[in-house]
């Protein structure tokens, strides 16, 4: 039977269950119409599928399965063919496992370094996102397994990050935080988006009309199933009227009950329910045939996969001296606990239970080089994250207990430096440093692999670190080493694929999708991120990454696009199609590259567009195209690149449209975003609608004059301007409560402090003394509990918490006073 056959035999009961899960990962079943329970499970770079206790925070034990590099690192290789052949590969496994659906890619941008999971998220550009997860969604479905792209949309932080308002102006929400995903919905249609857990301008994006259907379905045209984000929902019926079309986990049938309760009394149309559930059948009738089939797949080739991918993701960010590659026949000092226990993936719901994992130690040890290793750092006694206020200071003896031993780690490490040719250091940020459910608060790595990292160069010139972690830090001994290798988070064949890279295996072609600040103040959002504010405020608009450093022309550590090669790239003879544009026209634009150095490599050529500022305000430069190509020594190939009307829009508020302001545009090709090699220009005819912005210059001259020194502060006023009205208020953190009231708010009560201690004490119960909590989950569970809404309880509970036993807590919560 087609979807809409089946439809017409569901009673309405039937179809309000289908509107929610069975349990955590499964869909529910109508086999009477043929109609079978299917799976998703947890991605995003490789599969999470749990068989025994469900949990969404990755804490419970899952199958083995090939971790393949974050996306940080895979987004760095540019590669399209890659990530589809990655796709390719997770969708195996999937096949293997009866997954239905793998939970990603992940789409939102990199507003701030800070963000907890930026490890998960490819890039801080929406071009370039909207590539790398277009190409890995292919790849998947092309196994006939879908993907959720997530998190829909403007989830840019993790704190508070399931009541906080993304508070954001149409252009910036357009340009920056909705193209990418725009570009993947186009490209490669997912079988479904995540909606995630935030509100947009004051709507939850699980009931946002706007968001789910007008945008997502109306302009964009997917046609696939809209999913929460497991615990989203808020109010399910609301949800249903937008678009949203399958709750997760399951709500214990409440939910289904108001749905059924609304169609009968008439406050939900029938028509507007059966919509959604088609979608949901369709879904399941397009993945249950791919069941019981025994799909099996090629393990050691997945693994020798995930090496390959780790090795051209990893950026060569410094090589003074041509200190790398290295020579087999030097005395390495091998120094890091990082260089034995890799950390590969993050934490979180993505946390994968690989097959196998490389180290470092062992790959030098099976190729017979000489070399001796040292900790120089301890995972186990790690100083803490600073300025958290879930870690609480350690007595005086215990710190000086551990200064002791790192002093002597250092020590060793020194003198290993000492008598070596060079020192190879593995440092970067531990499992506590970045996760899921909780923000960084500093771009600093601890305090001991800093120290370390100092001590060894000054002992020995020939120092190289690499660098294993997920988002950007700050590098206070940059200039005292010779070579910094980033490897993010590389996945389970990461060790390996580090010694492939500095032994020349294999030459280093990934190139950052992220710009590395100097300091936090640099940062345009630094003002305005992931305060205890319910409000999330993005002042700087347009202006995020290389967009801002660009514009202002201010100095970063590593500008975005930026990557080294073991040979050298030159860029000639750039050709346009034509001088000047119309409406509807392409732009072709080629550009011949050659590689001049004496060994085989590939350069990422990287095409920008830009305007000078006129009546509407904009970014130097944005990334509008991109190739990586692959070059023989002394090889030259020809690269082209098209462009179209939407390379040179922007989006027009007043107009409610993407709009072009006609005059002359750059075009610019080279190796970043500050390495232009070849200019050239072309003349776009406009629309004229810049003419409805012109009143913005006199009411909102920040953007069109952004400051190069300090913190950027935009005035209220100002960002009203360009917001188009009075910024949203924030929602109260006191009384009287709400559902969505927090674990964190509502502990400010004496039944909320017990409330909250009863939470955290069953929470706990999952790290027991001496597990070692080696995932950081402690941290993070602690942080996820504090912003949780009281509606969030439900999922936790299994379902058990119903509405009416909610309504009587918060009832209790309202009428307890104060806690002291």
């Amino acid at each position: 039977m087609t979807g809409k056959e089946i439809l017409t035999q569901l009673t309405l009961e039937e179809k309000a269950s289908l509107c929610s899960g069975a349990n955590f990962w499964q869909l529910k079943s109508v086999e009477r119409l043929g109609l079978t329970s299917i799976m998703v499970t947890d991605g995003p770079h490789g599969l999470r599928k749990q068989t025994g206790e469900s949990d969404h925070l990755g804490v419970n034990k899952s199958i083995s399965a090939t971790c393949f590099p974050t996306a940080s690192a895979t987004a760095s290789s540019w590669d399209r063919d890659l990530m589809r052949e990655i796709g390719e590969a997770i969708g195996e496994e999937c096949l293997k496992e009866d997954v239905a659906v793998v939970l990603g890619p992940g789409a939102n941008i990199k507003r701030s370094p800070l963000c907890g999971r930026n490890f998960e998220y490819i890039s801080e550009d929406p071009f370039l996102t909207g590539e790398i997860a277009s190409a890995l969604i292919q790849g998947v479905q092309s196994k006939g397994v879908g993907t959720s792209l997530k998190h829909y949309a403007l989830n840019n932080q993790e704190h508070l990050r399931m009541v906080s308002d993304s508070v954001v102006d149409e252009r910036a929400m357009r340009e920056i935080y909705l193209a990418g995903f725009e570009m993947a919905v186009k490209q490669s249609q997912p079988y479904t988006v995540m909606c995630s857990y935030n509100r947009v301008n004051g709507v939850y994006t699980s009931e946002n009309k706007r968001l789910l259907t007008d945008i997502l379905r109306g302009e964009w045209g997917f046609d696939g199933l809209v999913v929460t984000d497991w615990g989203a929902a808020n109010d399910r019926v609301e949800g249903v009227k937008a678009g949203l079309d399958l709750e997760m986990p399951s709500s214990g049938g409440y939910n289904d009950a108001a749905i059924v309760t609304a169609v009968n009394e008439g406050t939900l149309a029938v028509e507007v329910l059966d919509s959604v559930v088609l979608r949901v059948i369709e879904l399941v009738l397009k993945t249950q045939d791919n069941k019981g089939k025994g799909y099996t797949y090629n393990q050691p080739a997945h693994h020798l996969l995930a090496r390959k991918a780790a090795a051209e993701s990893m950026v060569l960010l410094k090589n003074e001296d041509d200190v790398l590659p290295l020579s087999t026949e030097k005395k390495l000092a091998v120094i890091g606990k990082f260089a034995k226990q890799p950390r590969y993936q993050g934490a979180g719901s993505s946390k994968i239970n690989p097959h196998k994992i490389d180290s470092s130690v062992e790959e030098l040890e099976q190729l017979g080089i000489e070399f001796t290793y040292t900790e120089g750092y301890s995972l186990d006694r790690a100083e803490k994250p600073v300025d958290t206020k879930q870690n609480e200071a350690k007595p005086d003896d215990v710190k000086l207990d551990d200064a002791k031993i790192a002093d002597t780690m250092i020590a060793e490490a020194v003198a290993a430096a000492k008598s070596a040719d060079a020192a190879i250091i593995f440092a970067g940020l531990p499992d506590e440093y970045e996760s899921e459910g909780f923000d960084r608060k500093t771009l600093s790595m601890p305090e001991s692999h800093n120290r370390l990292i100092e001590a060894v160069a000054a002992a020995n010139r020939n120092t190289v670190v690499v660098l294993q972690m997920g988002a950007p830090v700050d590098m206070p001994w940059k200039d005292a080493v010779k070579g910094i290798v980033l490897s993010y988070l590389g996945g389970e064949a990461s060790g390996s694929a580090a010694i492939d890279v500095l032994y020349g295996k294999v030459n280093p072609s990934g190139h950052l999708a992220e710009s590395f600040p100097f300091c936090l103040d640099d940062v345009p959002c630094a003002e305005y991120f992931a305060g205890d504010r319910m409000n999330e405020e993005y002042r700087e608009s347009i202006f995020v990454g290389y967009r801002f450093f660009d514009k202002v022309k201010k100095e970063v550590l590593f500008p975005f696009g930026f990557g080294l090669s073991y040979t050298s790239f030159a860029f000639s003879n750039l050709v346009l199609s034509k001088n000047s544009l119309e409406k509807g026209d392409r732009l072709t634009v080629s550009v011949d590259v050659e590689n001049t150095g004496k060994c085989a490599g590939a350069e990422v050529v990287q095409l920008y567009a830009g305007k000078e500022q006129e009546t509407v305000y904009r970014a130097d430069k944005e990334l509008k195209g991109f190739e990586k190509v692959y070059l023989e020594a002394a090889e030259k190939k020809t690269v082209t690149i098209s462009l179209n009307d939407r390379s040179f829009s922007y989006y027009n508020r007043e107009a409610g449209d993407w709009a072009i302001e006609g005059g002359e545009y750059s075009i610019l090709v080279g190796a970043s975003s500050r390495d232009i090699a070849q200019r050239g220009t072309v003349k776009v005819k406009g629309d004229g609608k810049e003419q409805l912005l012109e009143k913005l210059k006199d009411s909102a001259p920040i953007y069109y004059n952004l400051p190069d020194a300090g913190r950027l502060s935009v005035p209220s006023a100002q960002f009203e301007s360009v917001f188009g009205g009075a910024i949203p208020k924030a929602p109260s953190t006191g009384r009287p409560f709400s559902v969505n009231s927090t674990l964190g708010d509502v502990r400010k009560t004496l039944f909320g402090k017990r409330l909250y201690k009863m939470i955290v004490k069953q929470m706990m119960a999952m790290f027991p003394e001496g597990s070692g909590d080696t995932g950081g989950f402690r941290r993070m569970a602690e942080a996820m509990i504090d912003g949780m809404p009281l509606r969030a309880l439900s999922m936790m509970s299994g379902g058990s918490l119903d509405p009416v036993r909610l309504q009587k807590i918060l009832k209790l919560l309202n009428g307890f006073r104060k806690a002291k």
